[in-house]
C-alpha cells in the first residue's frame, strides 16, 4: 500500500482511499502517525477548519490535569517545562504541528453526515462528496451532543444559558448567581473560575475524587506518575478484575475529581447543592426549592452523537458495540479514542497512542469477512 505526498492533501479531494479515519483530533491523529508508519494509504476526515480548533474552542483558562511529559503523541514530545501543564492553546498548537511534522493526511471542514456500507466499501458522506474506503476507523470520543434537559425550554428568557462547551470566560454571563448543574470535573474547574466575579451554586451527585493532589512538587512527581503510567493504563483496564468492575461506574457518573476537588470550592465559597429536578414559575428547582439565577451553565454531560453512522452497531445508549475497539459485527470498522476503550487512559492524549497502534495494525491486515452460516 502507498502513502502520499504531505504537500497535496490540503487541495486533494479524492474520494477512495484504503483506509478512512474519522476525526482529526489526538486520536484521529494518532491513529494517521501508525498507518503512515505501516504504509498504509488513508485519509483523515475532520469536521472543523483548523486541527486542533476542539482545544482552541474551549474556555480561556483551561489547563490540562497532566504535566507536558505526559502530553505528547507518539513520535513527539509536548515542547516546554515537563514538569508545567499546557494550557488548551498550547495543545491545540501543538497537534498542528504534529499533523505537520509527519505529514498526515488531514482533510479539514470534511464532518462525516452519513456513514454506510455497501458490500465490502464504507461511504462517508461530507457536504464536500462522498468518501469510500474498505476500512473505517472512528477516531473520536463518545461525548460529541452537547446535552441539556428538556425543562431548559421552561426556563425565563431573561436567565442567560449555555453548556459547557460554549462556555470560554466570565465575561459571557450576567452579573449575578450562577448555577452550574454537574458536579463533575467541568463543573469544578468552571466554578472555580467564575467564583472571583459571581456568587456560584454547584449542583450535581459527586463523581468522586481521584486519591491526592496535583500540586506540589512530590505529587506532581510521584502521584502524577502512579496515576498516568501506572493506575489509569494498566489498573484501570478491561484486562484486570478492578478495572471491569470500574468500568461501568466511570461510564455512567464520569471521571472522578482530578484538580479542583470538593475542598477546594468550600474554600473557595463554591454552594453546593444535590441536584437539579425542573423548573418552577421560569426558575430552577433545586434541591425541591425555585433558585433565583441570572445565568445556567449546564455542565450536564454529552451524549455520544453516533447516530450518523447507519450501520446497525449503536447499543439502546447510542454507544457503539465492539470489543476493544473491534467491531465484530461490521469487518474493516474500528473505534478509538472512546472513554475506556481499553483502560481508563484511552481517551486520554497519554494513553491514546497504545489503542491507535493496535488499530492501526488490525486495519493494516486483510478485512476477514465473517463465514456465511
Amino acid at each position: 500500500m502507498r502513502t502520499h505526498a504531505r504537500e497535496t492533501y490540503r487541495e486533494r479531494m479524492d474520494t477512495t482511499t484504503d483506509t478512512l479515519v474519522i476525526g482529526g483530533g489526538q486520536a484521529g491523529l494518532s491513529v494517521s502517525y501508525h498507518l503512515r508508519r505501516l504504509g498504509v494509504e488513508h485519509l483523515v476526515l475532520d469536521g472543523r477548519d483548523r486541527i486542533g480548533d476542539a482545544w482552541r474552542s474551549r474556555w480561556d483558562s483551561l489547563e490540562l490535569f497532566t504535566p507536558r511529559r505526559y502530553d505528547g503523541l507518539d513520535g513527539m514530545r509536548m515542547p516546554g517545562d515537563p514538569a508545567g501543564s499546557p494550557s488548551k492553546d498550547e495543545m491545540a498548537g501543538y497537534l498542528e504541528s504534529y499533523a505537520a511534522r509527519f505529514g498526515l493526511p488531514v482533510l479539514t471542514g470534511r464532518r462525516v453526515t452519513a456513514l454506510s456500507r455497501d458490500g465490502d466499501v464504507f461511504t462517508a458522506e461530507t457536504a464536500a462528496g462522498a468518501f469510500r474506503a474498505a476500512r473505517v476507523i472512528v477516531a473520536m470520543s463518545n461525548y460529541q451532543r452537547p446535552r441539556i434537559p428538556a425543562f431548559a425550554s421552561e426556563l425565563d428568557a431573561g436567565i442567560r444559558q449555555l453548556h459547557a462547551v460554549a462556555y470560554t470566560s466570565p465575561a459571557q454571563l450576567l452579573p449575578g448567581r450562577v448555577l452550574l448543574v454537574g458536579a463533575g470535573n467541568s463543573g469544578a474547574e468552571i466554578a472555580k473560575d467564575l467564583r472571583a466575579d459571581h456568587e456560584v451554586v454547584l449542583a450535581g451527585p459527586s463523581t468522586g475524587e481521584v486519591p491526592g493532589s496535583y500540586t506540589g512538587f512530590l505529587n506532581r512527581h510521584l502521584l502524577v506518575h502512579a496515576l498516568n503510567g501506572v493506575v489509569f493504563p494498566h489498573l484501570l483496564s478491561v484486562n484486570t478484575p478492578v478495572g471491569r468492575r470500574v468500568r461501568p461506574k466511570v461510564m455512567r457518573r464520569g471521571v472522578p475529581l482530578i484538580r479542583v476537588k470538593a475542598r477546594d470550592l468550600e474554600r473557595l465559597g463554591v454552594v453546593r447543592a444535590a441536584r437539579v429536578t425542573g423548573a418552577r414559575d421560569g426558575l430552577p428547582v433545586v434541591d425541591g426549592a425555585a433558585l433565583e439565577v441570572t445565568n445556567i451553565v449546564w455542565c450536564s454531560g454529552y451524549d455520544p452523537g453516533f447516530d450518523w453512522i447507519r450501520l446497525p452497531i449503536l447499543d439502546d445508549r447510542g454507544e457503539p458495540r465492539h470489543d476493544r475497539g473491534v467491531v465484530p459485527e461490521v469487518p474493516g470498522l474500528y473505534f478509538v479514542g472512546l472513554h475506556f476503550l481499553t483502560s481508563m487512559a484511552s481517551a486520554m492524549v497519554h494513553g491514546v497512542g497504545r489503542d491507535a497502534a493496535r488499530i492501526a495494525s488490525l486495519a493494516a491486515s486483510p478485512v476477514l469477512q465473517p463465514e456465511a452460516a
